[in-house]
């Protein structure tokens, strides 16, 4: 409605679907605080709307207002006991918030967070997400309050029966939480040879470099670009470069790529790429190279804390 309209209309405005539906483009723009403004006054018309309930939540978390978040959830599992995805969301939350406190009392919530998700999976066999929540719940939780390897298994089994990829991945997060390497590896490259997504293939990059292993990271960036084509892959090959002091020189081409081929989209401040040359001209004791490149990350980002000392390394050299 046109804002010039809004003081004349007041007396007549009416929320409709078609605000909930704006409420959703607001999300994709991150704009959650104004999405939480709009569903809070579509409910004070609309109170028992399901939907607008739901949006409510969502905007809650987003903001990871969890304590807001869990109280609209609850409504809806209260409201509809046997709609699995409230289950889902209310258990989320009720997760997020016991990551949020002290240890100790989260002990006091993690009883109904296990509740919330294994209500899900009973009232939907095909909740994907569900599943996925009680992969990583089991394995996390300690063994003294119910966290047991073998029924993370369990779930990654269903995943698998529902979704091939999904259950590849499942088990390789669970070996690699493990400590079991050659398992993790084997799953995650199950992964990419049946569903070949990015995710697929970032999942098994960021397991090599956790294990040190940066040359295969290399080599798995570079194949998933291949099929991928996505320009946020050459900053990726240059951080890797740069953190583990290898291939320089590959470092250094694709970082400059990435800067010349940079669109909001590819989700790195160019800033972070800069940072990289400088780390990479650093190693190669190039102290001008490495300090215009750092003084251009900090002019981007002048908060961050570890250009600022990456330039007290520079000065140094």
């Amino acid at each position: 409605m046109k804002t010039f309209l809004l003081l004349f209309l007041l007396p007549l405005i009416t929320f409709s679907q078609s605000d909930l539906d704006d409420v959703e483009t607001l999300f994709q723009k991150k704009q959650f605080k104004k999405a939480e403004r709009v569903v809070g006054e579509y409910l004070k018309e609309k109170p028992n709307s399901l939907r607008g309930i739901e949006l409510l939540g969502d905007a809650y978390g987003h903001q990871k207002k969890w304590d807001a978040a869990i109280i609209q959830y609850k409504k809806l599992v209260d409201k509809k006991e046997n709609t699995a995805n409230y289950h889902y969301k209310y258990g989320g939350a009720l997760g997020m918030k016991a990551l949020s406190i002290s240890k100790l009392r989260a002990l006091a919530i993690i009883g109904d967070v296990k509740k919330a998700f294994l209500r899900a999976a009973e009232l939907d066999k095909n909740h994907l997400e569900t599943r996925w929540a009680l992969v990583e719940l089991y394995m996390q939780l300690p063994g003294i309050i119910g966290g047991s390897k073998s029924k993370s298994l369990y779930y990654a089994k269903e995943l698998e029966a529902l979704s091939k990829v999904d259950g590849y991945l499942a088990k390789g997060y669970i070996y690699e939480y493990d400590n079991e390497p050659k398992l993790a590896e084997k799953y995650y490259k199950m992964a990419i040879k049946e569903g070949g997504s990015v995710t697929c293939y970032n999942k098994l990059t960021k397991f090599y470099e956790k294990e040190k292993a940066p040359k295969k990271a290399i080599e798995t960036i570079e194949e998933a670009h291949k099929t991928h084509q996505r320009n946020a892959m050459h900053y990726q090959i240059g951080k890797v470069a740069a953190e583990y002091n290898i291939e320089l020189q590959k470092g250094e081409r694709c970082l400059h790529t990435y800067i010349q081929n940079y669109s909001a989209e590819d989700g790195v401040p160019k800033a972070w790429a800069n940072y990289r040359l400088a780390q990479i001209y650093l190693h190669k004791r190039n102290k001008e190279k490495a300090l215009e490149y750092i003084d251009l990350a900090i002019a981007e980002l002048p908060k961050i804390k570890l250009f600022k000392t990456q330039k007290d390394r520079v000065l140094r050299l």
